[in-house]
């Protein structure tokens, strides 16, 4: 059976959208998910099932995190071989830049328009940048960024998808864990 990495987006961010590791765990299994993990609270979830299209698996796992939770989950999963891509990308572009102080990492659900690529990354200047590779748009800040402003770019807006973030150090952290 296929093996995925799911991210759930916008759980955990207050009293209204508590979704604790073993609610994930047992929906993960109600949803058909075999050798469930969690990594952290924040929605980092790797999972066997026999659906063979992301959609399903995002569909079947999306009903299934509503059924435990009363909200809506919004589910972005990746292959293995997807992830490892996007983790060797987050290298690459973080070892390109040794002025870097944050590198965020927008995980997508589909993957943007073309014409809303090409134009936030033209907001890119000579410290803050964002480049999208795929289903994955790398948010590269430099010296003066506005602490804890993740993006100033608004990517996920911007790129008009659905969207949830990770730092470089979960991303990288997941694929040499989970994906090797």
């Amino acid at each position: 059976m296929p093996s995925y990495v799911a991210f759930l987006r916008a759980i955990n961010l207050g009293p209204n959208r508590k979704f604790p590791k073993a609610d994930i765990i047992t929906a993960t299994e109600a949803a058909g998910g075999t050798d469930v993990a969690t990594h952290i609270n924040t929605g980092n979830v790797r999972l066997t099932i026999g659906f063979r299209s992301r959609a399903k698996v995002e569909a079947a796992l999306e009903k299934a995190y509503e059924e435990q939770t009363g909200f809506a989950v919004p589910t972005i999963v990746f292959t293995p071989a997807e992830l490892t891509a996007i983790a060797e990308d987050a290298r690459e572009l973080t070892a390109s830049r040794n002025d870097l102080e944050r590198h965020y990492v927008y995980l997508l659900k589909d993957e943007p328009d073309a014409a809303k690529v090409a134009e936030i990354e033209a907001r890119s200047d000579d410290v803050n940048a964002v480049v999208v590779r795929g289903r994955a748009a790398h948010v590269l800040l430099g010296p003066g960024y506005e602490a804890g402003g993740v993006d100033p770019f608004k990517a996920e807006k911007g790129l008009h998808v659905v969207a949830t973030n990770r730092n470089f150090n979960v991303v990288t952290t997941l694929a040499d864990k989970w994906c090797t």
